[in-house]
């Protein structure tokens, strides 16, 4: 029983520093961006010596491989929930409550954002599929899944956007995660649904990266501004 009390307290120890090895590398990304994370500086910051670190993290990419999983992870767990839980509502409400989900998400995780979407950490090597393939799959699906309501609801304005498409003008590896979960969507929906990704995807990197603040004291309108313009396009501003 004492072998049980103590194993269980170790394990709770690591996962209590390998935690706050992640906060730290965030917080070093905040304040001197992606070239501040080394396992060196998180050491010295935590008071830790560089020996000891290398035994949570064997290299500076297996802690940049866990950070970009666990923040993908939670993004695309916020946007999954968004998404279930409005089963009842319009595809236009759909999409603004995914959008605004997005938006808030990145906001209260700026460093997450900008180490998915925006820095690349200098010489990271991802592994072999990508650092967070589950989590990219399900973001992935989620905005396909905004066209297909579009699509669904309001064909002839979608179509009328959506240009002249075939499956060989998108990524085999885009099309994969996509034709699986939406068969019915023709390749204008796809393109659709990148369309729709760069509306969303836009002024939210603006903001995060700062180039609103000097240009509007209302962000959140700017791009609730957005958003109503997307859905006429679309066409779902109807009954």
């Amino acid at each position: 029983m004492a072998a049980t009390r103590s194993t269980g307290r170790r394990e709770r120890l690591r996962a209590e520093t390998t935690a706050e090895i992640k906060r730290t590398a965030l917080a070093l990304m905040r304040s001197g961006g992606p070239d501040a994370i080394t396992l060196r500086a998180i050491a010295r910051e935590m008071g830790m010596t560089a020996n000891a670190i290398y035994g949570y993290f064997a290299t500076r990419d297996d802690l940049v491989t866990a950070l970009i999983a666990d923040v993908y992870t939670a993004l695309a767990d916020a946007l999954d929930t968004s998404w279930a839980g409005s089963t009842d509502r319009s595809p236009a409400e759909r999409i603004t409550a995914w959008a605004h989900t997005f938006r808030g998400w990145a906001l209260v995780n700026p460093e997450g954002f900008r180490l998915i979407y925006g820095d690349p950490v200098p010489g990271y090597q991802a592994p072999e599929g990508g650092a967070a393939p589950d989590a990219a799959r399900r973001v992935c699906i989620g905005i396909a899944a905004l066209a297909d309501a579009a699509w669904s609801d309001g064909e002839p304005a979608a179509e009328e956007e959506g240009g002249d498409f075939d499956w060989d003008d998108f990524d085999p590896g885009l099309l994969d995660k996509v034709r699986p979960a939406f068969p019915d969507l023709p390749p204008a929906g796809v393109a659709l649904a990148l369309r729709i990704w760069g509306h969303l995807h836009g002024l939210v990197t603006l903001e995060i990266y700062g180039h609103l603040r000097a240009q509007t004291f209302a962000p959140d309108k700017l791009f609730q501004s957005e958003l109503g313009q997307l859905v006429r396009l679309l066409g779902l501003n109807r009954p």
